[in-house]
């Protein structure tokens, strides 16, 4: 955190009578004001990755890892439903996955412990960018969020021994919706970072079918929210 920030934060809890007055209000600002994330716009538009502002000491650390008001202001307007989180090896491979309209899924994935690849793929009839993707690499060092937003198929591979997976979505979960695309697909030429010989798919997985083979449920043209 800047100097004047532990400052305004001093004199707050020091002066605590003051905080009524129009002083504090903005020194308390100034505190709030750096908790916000740094959004970065990505390659491709709508995708987002999000890096929270952190604050460590002795203790530990703090940040806040979603705030409705904020991503409201700095992305979009969202009310996410339902929150999901796994644990996988090393080498485990989840994707590329998407659910069909009309329950369609954006998602906010980060990564609590460990490293993993994250794929976004957009897969909107129309788009400039469609069969193009976005690649982040989150970890439970970096701390960095991704929002991938509906029309985009979805996957992540598992760089460290292991890691914790956590994302928000804005559809609950459908089975019967549910549609992949190949990992391996050669027209989308994803990098995955490990050897194919580590990596470790689901029997659903192993069957994806390419994404020319596929009639997306998605245009671009046609909104999705």
């Amino acid at each position: 955190m800047p100097f004047f920030s532990y400052l305004c934060t001093a004199f707050c809890y020091s002066n605590m009578a003051w905080c009524r007055n129009l002083v504090c209000w903005r020194v308390a600002l100034c505190v709030i004001k750096n908790r916000k994330m740094e959004t970065i716009q990505t390659e491709i538009n709508g995708v987002v990755v999000l890096k929270p502002r952190v604050f460590e000491d002795g203790r530990g650390y703090f940040f806040e890892s979603y705030s409705k008001r904020d991503f409201d202001k700095q992305v979009r307007e969202i009310t996410f439903v339902q929150d999901n989180e796994s644990r996988s090896a090393y080498g485990v491979l989840r994707g590329l996955h998407f659910q069909k309209w009309p329950f369609t899924q954006s998602k906010l994935v980060r990564v609590l412990k460990g490293r993993v690849l994250d794929v976004a793929v957009d897969i909107r009839k129309g788009s400039p960018t469609y069969g193009k993707h976005v690649v982040v690499e989150l970890s439970g060092e970096n701390r960095l969020q991704l929002f991938i937003p509906r029309g985009f198929a979805h996957g992540f591979v598992v760089l460290s021994e292991e890691a914790v997976f956590q994302y928000k979505c804005d559809e609950f979960y459908h089975p019967e919706s549910e549609g992949g695309i190949a990992w391996d697909d050669p027209d989308l030429a994803i990098d995955w970072r490990i050897p194919e010989s580590d990596i470790i798919l689901s029997q659903k997985d192993m069957v994806n079918p390419l994404l020319k083979d596929i009639d997306s449920p998605f245009d671009f043209n046609v909104s999705l929210y």
